[in-house]
């Protein structure tokens, strides 16, 4: 059974439900414990597996996000630390939020060049397949600049 919105705001979960939520493995909801990038979360009595409160299922689902766009371990910590900050944490968390945009949109620009390679590869062997020498010369010229951008 899947964990549902009105669940999270309810009764503590299990890592299988939190993991089904945020999009972090168990082993991942584990390691961030164990370095106290989340608090230690509370055990069962009865059969000591973890439930985990929903206000730290909030906080793990908001990490599953970051962690989804790249953002370093360093980068997660800050966040978490400058959102107790109040009005004061907003420039320092603007600031690591606009420079996590602009390393993730260098990254797109670098995948969108790696992307126009593969597309010029595919028409160079269909222009040789098709035996059209000329065609074949002109991409394999646009695949040579696509080369010197990666």
């Amino acid at each position: 059974m899947t964990a549902t919105r009105t669940e999270v705001r309810g009764s503590p979960l299990t890592i299988q439900q939190v993991s089904r939520l945020s999009g972090l493995s168990e082993p991942t909801l584990r390691y961030y414990e164990k370095i106290g990038l989340i608090p230690a979360v509370d055990r069962d009595r009865d059969s000591g597996h973890r439930r985990y409160h929903p206000s730290v299922v909030e906080m793990i689902r908001s990490l599953g996000c970051l962690r989804s766009t790249g953002m370093s371990m360093r980068d997660m910590r800050a966040y978490l630390g400058h959102l107790d900050e109040g009005d004061q944490g907003a420039a320092p968390l603007r600031d690591l939020f606009q420079r996590n945009a602009d390393r993730l949109e260098r990254e797109i620009a670098l995948m969108e060049v790696r992307l126009r390679y593969l597309r010029l590869k595919a028409d160079m062997w269909d222009a040789r397949e098709r035996g059209d020498a000329d065609a074949e010369r002109r991409v394999i010229d646009e695949v040579t600049r696509v080369m010197d951008a990666l």
